[in-house]
C-alpha cells in the first residue's frame, strides 16, 4: 500500500478486500486445515480429499488461488507479494501434477494457507513482508531449475532401468 492510500483511508475495493479478507480466511480453513489426525498435530482439508479425484483437486485449488489473489489486489497488496503467492500456486500446481507424490506435497506444502499468511504477514508488517517477497522471488529461479534438474535425472534413470530391464529380456537373462 502507498502512502497516499494510507492517509486517505481506505477505499471501496479495499473495504471489499478486507471483508473478502475473512471468507479468505475461513476458504482456506476449510480447504487446508478442518480435519486434524487424531494424536499428532497434522491437519488437512478439503484439498486433500479433492486431491483423490484426478483433475477435482487441481480445479478446486485454481479456484480458491484465484479468489486469494483478488482479495490481495482488492487490498492493493504490492505486486511483489502477488507474485510470491504466484509462485506458491506455481509450485504446488507443478508438483500436483505428479501421481501419489503431489497428493502428498498438498497435505504438507498447503499453498492456500501459505498465501493467506502472506497476506496477514503483509498487513502487519508491509516492509518486511515486501522484502522477504522479494528475496523469496530471487530464489524461485534457483529452485526451478534445481526441481528440472532433480526431474531430468531421475527420468534418465528409470529410463536406463527399464532399457537395462528391456536388454535383459532380449539377451534371455533373468
Amino acid at each position: 500500500m502507498d502512502s497516499k492510500a494510507r492517509d486517505e483511508g481506505p477505499g471501496p475495493d479495499e473495504l471489499r478486500g478486507r471483508q473478502g479478507l475473512e471468507k479468505l480466511r475461513a476458504l482456506t480453513h476449510l480447504f487446508d486445515q478442518a480435519f486434524g489426525i487424531p494424536g499428532t498435530k497434522w491437519r488437512f482439508g478439503l484439498d486433500a480429499l479433492f486431491g483423490l479425484v484426478p483433475g477435482l483437486g487441481d480445479v478446486m485449488g485454481a479456484v480458491v488461488a484465484v479468489y486469494a489473489l483478488h482479495v490481495a489486489r482488492q487490498l492493493r497488496a504490492p505486486g511483489v507479494v502477488q507474485m510470491n503467492m504466484l509462485s506458491n500456486i506455481a509450485i504446488d500446481a507443478l508438483v500436483g501434477t505428479v501421481p501419489l507424490i503431489g497428493d502428498i506435497f498438498d497435505f504438507v506444502f498447503k499453498a492456500q494457507t501459505r498465501n493467506l499468511a502472506l497476506l496477514d504477514e503483509w498487513i502487519g508488517t508491509p516492509q518486511t513482508t515486501v522484502r522477504r517477497s522479494k528475496r523469496g522471488l530471487l530464489l524461485l529461479p534457483i529452485a526451478i531449475v534445481t526441481v528440472f534438474a532433480v526431474l531430468t535425472i531421475l527420468g534418465v534413470w528409470m529410463l536406463f532401468i527399464f532399457f537395462s530391464w528391456l536388454m535383459s529380456l532380449a539377451s534371455g537373462a533373468p
